[in-house]
């Protein structure tokens, strides 16, 4: 039997396609934000450092020094060979002294050694002053240094000769001839008081950089 001819054109309903199902939308890498991290959360900027107190160091050292040099030059031109100077009602009294020894008379007969430790510590606070961000440092710092210069100038440049030269003292307090308390100078003072702040400052946990150890603590 002739089941008729096989037609090759397609049928309609070969024609309909099926709707093209739309893919899921998979989310990608989340690019990082400037300055973020790849959680797109911010990074926390870095605190700023205080400035450098490099300069406040030597501007404090210089003006103390020159003080110091010339209170003993007057003093050595218009106060040697005579009677002390009674002044401000017996508080303090000027008169010259040529000292061989340390502040307040101390470790007489090491000038050569006492120029030496002067001159140590002059460049070991030059070293530090590079990392000084604090103002209390640096004015305390620059104190011990005028102090230090001071002294170490008058046992390099005076009588009897350079690591050898006498230091002049010539304040007085409560009574002449260091009766009262001791005879010192300007430099001593600066010393005294450049010291007296820095151990204040490490005490009140204030560092030389700027931070504060106790901030440091509490952040650990």
């Amino acid at each position: 039997m002739d089941n008729g001819g096989v037609s090759t054109e397609p049928s309609p309903e070969s024609d309909v396609s099926e709707p093209a199902v739309p893919e899921p939308d998979v989310p990608g890498p989340a690019e990082p934000r400037p300055g973020g991290d790849a959680g797109g959360a911010e990074a926390a900027p870095a605190p700023s450092l205080p400035k450098r107190r490099i300069g406040l160091v030597f501007a404090v050292a210089v003006l103390i020094w020159v003080i110091d040099l010339v209170t003993k030059n007057l003093v050595a031109a218009n106060l040697e060979g005579k009677e002390p100077v009674r002044i401000l009602g017996g508080l303090i009294y000027l008169q010259v002294i040529r000292n061989p020894g340390a502040a307040f008379s101390m470790a007489t007969g090491m000038t050569w050694v006492l120029a030496l430790i002067a001159a140590a510590v002059v460049v070991a606070i030059v070293w530090l002053a590079r990392r000084l961000r604090s103002v209390g440092w640096a004015i305390g710092l620059g104190l011990v240094l005028a102090g230090a210069l001071g002294n170490l100038t008058d046992r390099l440049f005076r009588a009897p000769g350079p690591l050898h030269g006498h230091v002049i003292d010539f304040i007085s307090a409560f009574a002449p001839n260091g009766q009262g308390f001791a005879i010192f100078n300007i430099a001593d003072s600066a010393i005294c008081v450049g010291g007296a702040l820095i151990v204040l400052l490490s005490l009140l946990g204030k560092d030389y950089d700027g931070t504060s150890t106790r901030a440091k603590k509490d952040a650990k």
